[in-house]
Order: C-alpha cells, then sequence, then structure tokens
C-alpha cells in the first residue's frame, strides 16, 4: 500500500468519514475539558440559566454559522488547513491564516496532552483507591504535577492518540470515536443522576437553572459568544480538516446542528453533575484545574462509593480529553502529509515527537524549572495558553468569516443551503460573524475590559 498516495489529503482525501462517524468525530472535537470545568462556573458567575440561554444564543447566531463556514470550505478544498482557503479560490494571504490553524492546534495540544496524561493518572489514582489515602488533595496535586511523573503521562497520552490517529480517519478517528464517545454519554448520564441524588444537591441545581437576568451584562455576553465559540473547536483547523473528509452527500447544515447540540448537551450535563456536587459538599464552583483536582476528590472521598464514582468521573475527563487530542494532532498531520508528501506513518511520528518536545516547558514550569514558572507573571504553560487560546484562535475564525463574507464566489454552492437560509447564512458572515469575532479578540486578548 502506498500511503503517500492513499492518505495525502492533496491525493482526494481518499480515506473518508462515514456520516454517523463525521458527526461523533467533530462532538468529539468540541467535547473537552473546557465544558466540564470552565463552564459551569461562568454561567454561576453571570446569572445561571440566564447565561446559560444567552450561550445558546450565541451558539445557533454565531457559532453554528462560522462552523458551518469551516465545514463547508474544508469539504470544497480536500486539503489541509493551510491550503484549504486558497485551494478554493481565496487570495494568497488566507494561505498565512490557513496555516495559523496549524500552528494553533499544534500549540494547544502541547499543553493540553499534558492536562490529558494529568486526568488518566487521576483515574489510576481513583479506581485504585491511593488518591483517598491522604486527605490533603492539594499537596498531592501539587506534588504530581511538581515531579516528573506527569512527563511519563504526557508520553502515555500522545502515545495512545498517535496510535489513533496513525489508523486514519476512517479505521482511527472515525472508530475511536464510536467508541468513546457512547462510553461518554453512559458515563455523564450515570455521575447526572449521582449529583442529582446528593444530599443538598437541590441547592446547586437551582444555582445553575435558576435564572438571574441581572447579572446578564456586554461582558457576560463576550463570555457567552467566546465560550460558543471556542467550545465547537472553531477558528483551530479541526473542521477544516475534518470538513475535508466528509462525503459530498452529507448535508452540512444537519451536520452543524447535530453538532452544535452534542456541544450543548454536553455543557448542559456538566452544570448537573459540578453544581450539585459542589452544593452538596460545599465547595466553591472555581474555575480551572483546582476544582476538578482538588475539591472534587475531597468530595468524592466523602461519598459512598467515592473511589468508584470518582474513578468515573476522572475516566469521563479522560474520554473528553483525548478525543479532543486526536482531533487536534490530525490538523498538523494533514499539513505535514500534504505539505511534504510523507506516509500517515512518519507524519504521526515526527508530528507527535514534536509535540512531545514542545510540551516539555508547559510541563516543566509548575515548579521544576523555576525560569518557566514565573516568565511575566505567567508560566510557560499560561503563556502558551494565553497565545493559542486567546490570540490565534479568534483571529483564525475571523478570517474565515471574512473569506466567507467576502472572497468566496462558491460559498453558497459549497454550503448546500436552501435560498432562504443562504441568504441568512451570507449576511451573518458578512455584517455580524466579522464583528463579534473580532470584539471576542479583543476581549481575550485583553485589550478592552468591562
Amino acid at each position: 500500500m502506498n500511503l503517500q498516495h492513499e492518505n495525502a489529503p492533496s491525493a482526494g482525501k481518499s480515506d473518508r468519514f462515514s456520516s454517523s462517524g463525521f458527526i461523533l468525530a467533530a462532538i468529539g472535537s468540541s467535547v473537552g475539558l473546557g465544558n466540564m470545568w470552565k463552564f459551569p462556573y461562568i454561567t454561576g458567575e453571570h446569572g445561571g440559566a440566564a447565561f446559560f440561554l444567552l450561550f445558546i444564543i450565541c451558539l445557533v447566531l454565531i457559532g453554528l454559522p462560522v462552523l458551518l463556514a469551516e465545514l463547508a470550505i474544508g469539504r470544497a478544498s480536500r486539503a489541509s488547513a493551510a491550503t484549504s482557503y486558497t485551494k478554493v479560490g481565496g487570495p494568497k494571504v488566507f494561505k498565512g491564516f490557513g496555516l495559523l490553524q496549524v500552528i494553533a492546534p499544534f500549540i494547544i495540544l502541547s499543553f493540553y496532552i499534558i492536562v490529558a496524561g494529568w486526568t488518566l493518572h487521576y483515574t489510576v489514582l481513583s479506581f485504585s483507591g491511593q488518591l483517598y489515602s491522604n486527605s490533603d488533595f492539594g499537596g498531592q496535586f501539587g506534588s504530581f504535577i511538581g515531579g516528573y511523573m506527569p512527563i511519563v503521562w504526557q508520553a502515555v497520552a500522545i502515545l495512545i492518540t498517535a496510535l489513533v490517529v496513525v489508523k486514519g480517519v476512517s479505521g482511527g478517528i472515525e472508530k475511536f470515536n464510536k467508541v468513546l464517545i457512547p462510553g461518554l454519554v453512559i458515563l455523564l448520564i450515570v455521575l447526572m443522576f449521582r449529583a442529582v441524588s446528593l444530599p443538598g444537591a437541590g441547592e446547586g441545581v437551582s444555582f445553575f437553572l435558576k435564572p438571574d437576568f441581572s447579572k446578564l451584562s456586554a461582558e457576560a455576553a463576550l463570555v457567552a459568544l467566546g465560550h460558543a465559540f471556542f467550545s465547537l473547536s472553531l477558528g483551530m483547523g479541526i473542521l477544516l480538516t475534518y470538513g475535508a473528509y466528509v462525503d459530498k452527500r452529507q448535508s452540512l447544515g444537519s451536520a452543524a446542528v447535530a453538532i452544535g447540540a452534542g456541544d450543548l448537551i454536553y455543557a448542559f450535563i456538566a452544570g448537573l453533575i459540578i453544581f450539585p456536587t459542589t452544593a452538596s459538599f460545599g465547595i466553591a464552583p472555581d474555575a480551572g484545574p483546582r476544582l476538578v483536582f482538588i475539591a472534587l476528590p475531597a468530595a468524592f472521598s466523602s461519598m459512598p462509593f467515592g473511589a468508584f464514582f470518582g474513578g468515573l468521573f476522572f475516566l469521563l475527563l479522560s474520554f473528553a480529553a483525548l478525543t479532543s487530542t486526536v482531533s487536534l494532532l490530525e490538523v498538523p498531520i494533514s499539513y505535514v502529509m500534504e505539505r511534504w508528501r510523507l506516509g500517515r506513518g512518519k507524519a504521526v511520528l515526527i508530528v507527535s515527537v514534536l509535540i512531545f518536545l514542545v510540551g516539555l516547558p508547559s510541563v516543566l514550569s509548575f515548579g521544576m524549572v523555576p525560569g518557566l514558572t514565573n516568565m511575566g507573571g505567567k508560566g510557560f504553560f499560561d503563556w502558551a495558553d494565553f497565545i493559542a487560546s486567546n490570540i490565534l484562535l479568534p483571529i483564525g475564525g475571523l478570517a474565515t468569516t471574512i473569506f466567507v463574507g467576502y472572497y468566496w464566489k462558491n460559498a453558497a454552492d459549497a454550503a448546500g443551503l436552501s435560498s432562504r437560509w443562504l441568504k441568512v447564512w451570507i449576511f451573518t458572515m458578512r455584517y455580524i460573524a466579522p464583528v463579534l469575532v473580532l470584539l471576542v479578540l479583543l476581549h481575550t486578548s485583553g485589550l478592552i475590559t468591562f
């Protein structure tokens, strides 16, 4: 088998998703760690159900149109994210924007794979009961991330990801998501019922679902818009790349709706897990790793069968993390195969090793190397996150909206929408989405605050 010609993007993307496999893979890219530890917190901070409603509006009005645009560009180009814009007739300047959408997931994966390793480690610790042998959960977490073991788990996570991606789109990514996404759904449902049945859980449910419109503000609107944008994996080349593997008979409009619904349901159930649990045990639902790796283990240690339910929770996080890492890795793999005409096996090996090496400064920035811990107020890990998530991703999304709204002559044919919806989509991409995505960029980069 000639891998170079069978799997290279420029060879016509002969390795394709099935219809259901594509939707599951795209949902898998959006189902990540952020919705588990960030979404519940920002929802509670900005008005509970009122913010959730605002998030839905942003997802429908802006998220889905941009998602559809990325899928349409990818399918029309049958190319990597880096060349997809120019392959469908865009100006050369858009090749630079496309390349940014290869660089961004590469950087994201370099630090995201570290956190994926943490979730795998904590899954083993919880199921074995070792996690609960010492009640100093903050000390345990600090000792772990400040040592060398995270490098081992970083390697494990990138190895699992590489073993999936090396098998190709239909034989690797699709099959992987067809197993993990149903498994993730089962874990979500089990943990949700466990959470809402805890003593005092009703207070957490009320905090999550009771609307407080007084907390809605311009800041809340931008936070909702930003989360809708990022939770759908927009601006990071994933959907451009996945679109190139989609069959021409697949309805992109229906797929976009299904992907958005999957992301929304996951975020909703995540809230029904986090808020009841934190309310039951008197834990502040703070954002970030501290909630997941310190506060929640303390809660699991106090509930019946806590080691088991804690293990299920971290297994859920592992599934969510790995479906995202697989999607992230495919973006630079697609580019490397196209650019240097490499077979998939060689491309996966080279890119995986590079990601591991580039991620070492991030994994060592939690205390092992003091110089990496505080670099202008942020650690190396935090700087990598800030640059990729807050700058590169919005720029990528902005490029997509401008390209579709003003440059792409064949957008109508590629999207496959009815005339009524097509007019709405083009209007959104031309006049609404660019302005709002630019506001997200200015907000996440810190140039405007409220």
